[in-house]
């Protein structure tokens, strides 16, 4: 084995810039596949870091009227607050429209205590006003709307008995949030003065959890837990991760047909080689080992250049992040203005393996037409 060894490892130096090609093209697909893995790993752990400090909590407790895909249950989906649910924040949802610049924009109307703390919607802010209703909104629904903070704008909804009444808001405060379901064509409230306005009071639609939450069995509610809420996200991550697969995949084709066509050329060029191998005692299969080794080497190479110039490439991306263009923040999933590359062990090894155990592959389908040359025509040059 260690003949072996050293005989591959020769061969492949004097090769020369054949071999680098090779290495150099596997180690680009080595990079890659390491790179894409962890991008996708640090958009799926801050996809969930987001959503749940934003939105989800430790999950959500529904009305069982209320469907929050179906925007026709908010009328009625919403009941009085049970004394039974405790650390949990509740939220009243209501539909409603406003009329900015004189236009008609529909939108959700979300009452929330000012001191809650279970998510990051900056709800303290609707208590630092005189205004009669103040309403904080957020980054993209500003933009939509072209509100600014201080401005005021005209909102109207219905009540519990189905009166429409009208009132002007005052934004007080506009916050930049990675998550689009807490933004998009909502006004944030308090939820005193929701609870006035539609003369609902002490209800909710909703709660969101906190980590001192503790699952009650009450009449008319649900429980969602977080797992089930972070199925959505958990699902897009899987798509894109197919899609990024593909293309890595790609990279690691090119990568080992070069190695192959290498080794095909091998055996066509050094049959005397070959054959003198043979002479000089060497078993048939000993020789195909010799060849498969010296492909397999390849991806060892490989794995060592990439890791001198991957490495610092990976330290300086999991420092400053992955810039995301601003279109991504329209994404109905979480996504930070930079996204940070999780490196997992596990993945990397298993890449490693998978590199090393293809590339063997590859180098032993040529070299396995050596078993069947005659020492004889080997020596002469020619093919049996």
């Amino acid at each position: 084995m260690k003949l072996a060894l050293q005989l591959a490892y020769k061969n492949l130096i004097r090769a020369g810039l054949r071999t680098w090609l090779n290495v150099a093209v596997l180690s680009f697909a080595f990079v890659i596949i390491i790179f894409f893995n962890a991008f996708m790993q640090g958009w799926n752990n801050q996809a969930k870091e987001d959503a749940i400090a934003w939105d989800f909590g430790q999950g959500h407790i529904l009305n069982n009227k209320y469907d929050p895909y179906d925007a026709f249950t908010l009328q009625d989906g919403h009941n009085i607050i049970p004394k039974n649910i405790n650390n949990a924040t509740p939220i009243l949802i209501q539909q409603g429209s406003i009329y900015p610049e004189g236009r008609v924009v529909p939108v959700a109307l979300k009452g929330i205590d000012i001191h809650q703390k279970t998510i990051k919607i900056p709800s303290k802010k609707l208590s630092d006003t005189t205004n009669q209703i103040p309403a904080i909104i957020g980054k993209r629904m500003a933009a939509s709307t072209k509100l600014k903070v201080g401005n005021e704008v005209v909102i109207r909804w219905r009540d519990k008995n189905g009166t429409y009444d009208a009132s002007k808001i005052t934004v007080v405060a506009i916050f930049d949030s990675p998550v689009a379901t807490i933004d998009n064509g909502q006004i944030w409230l308090p939820l005193d003065k929701l609870w006035k306005m539609t003369k609902l009071q002490n209800q909710a639609t909703m709660f969101v959890a906190d980590k001192n939450y503790t699952k009650t069995n009450t009449d008319n509610w649900n429980f969602v837990s977080q797992k089930n809420l972070l199925k959505d996200i958990e699902a897009i991550i899987a798509t894109e991760s197919i899609s990024s697969a593909i293309m890595y995949l790609v990279f690691l084709f090119i990568a080992l047909l070069a190695i192959f066509d290498t080794q095909v050329l091998a055996v066509f060029r050094r049959q005397k080689e070959i054959g003198t191998y043979i002479a000089l005692g060497m078993t048939r299969p000993k020789v195909v080992k010799l060849f498969t080794i010296e492909g397999t080497m390849h991806s060892f190479f490989a794995i060592i250049i990439g890791c001198i110039y991957g490495i610092p490439i990976f330290i300086f991306l999991n420092q400053t992040g992955i810039a995301m263009p601003e279109f991504v923040g329209e994404m109905s999933i979480g996504i930070d203005k930079a996204v940070f590359p999780a490196y997992d062990p596990l993945i990397i090894f298993l890449t490693v393996l998978f590199i090393i155990l293809s590339s063997a592959i590859v180098s032993y389908l040529p070299a396995k037409k050596i078993a069947k040359m005659s020492p004889v025509l080997a020596l002469k040059g020619k093919l049996q």
